[in-house]
């Protein structure tokens, strides 16, 4: 009995779980990055926050838009806006995402990078999910020393 319950649970779950992914549903969600939990050429602590909008085009296909800034040294140290495109896989709450950013520094230094990603959806209940995930934000303009391989976690809310 307890074996039929735990079975009639998980498929409940999964099937929540599918409804996020549906074209037509939008996405809002928050980050954080940073905490020197990254690799580059940056020795102090920095911290990111990102602010994220999406739609779901296609099923299980999300375009997003990005807002974020990075916080260095006690100041804003850069400020981007990207685009990126998500792919959800189903099976196991996956997502594989990619893009490109705009990034202006502080010093005058500005950048494109492309913004790969690959993170896990853990959903609290229908709407809200804890997302951490692994990025690399690839420089056009200097990849050895601008390029930043780190983590994310975020908090996304589907509606």
């Amino acid at each position: 009995m307890k074996k039929i319950i735990a079975i009639i649970m998980l498929l409940g779950a999964a099937t929540a779980a599918m409804a996020q992914f549906e074209k037509d549903t939008k996405y809002v969600g928050a980050s954080l990055t940073g905490f020197n939990m990254s690799v580059s050429d940056r020795h102090d602590l920095h911290v990111g926050l990102n602010l994220k909008g999406g739609y779901f085009f296609e099923r299980d296909w999300m375009a997003e838009a990005q807002f974020g800034f990075n916080y260095s040294n006690s100041k804003v140290a850069d400020l981007l806006i990207g685009a990126k495109v998500r792919y959800y896989t189903r099976e196991n709450g996956l997502f594989y995402a990619g893009g490109l950013q705009y990034v202006h520094e502080y010093r005058h230094y500005d950048d494109w990078q492309l913004t790969p990603e690959l993170g896990y959806c853990y959903y609290l209940n229908h709407y809200i999910s804890v997302e951490p995930s692994i990025y690399y934000d690839i420089s056009l303009t200097d990849i050895g020393h601008k390029s930043e391989l780190g983590l994310k976690l975020g908090i996304g809310i589907y509606f």
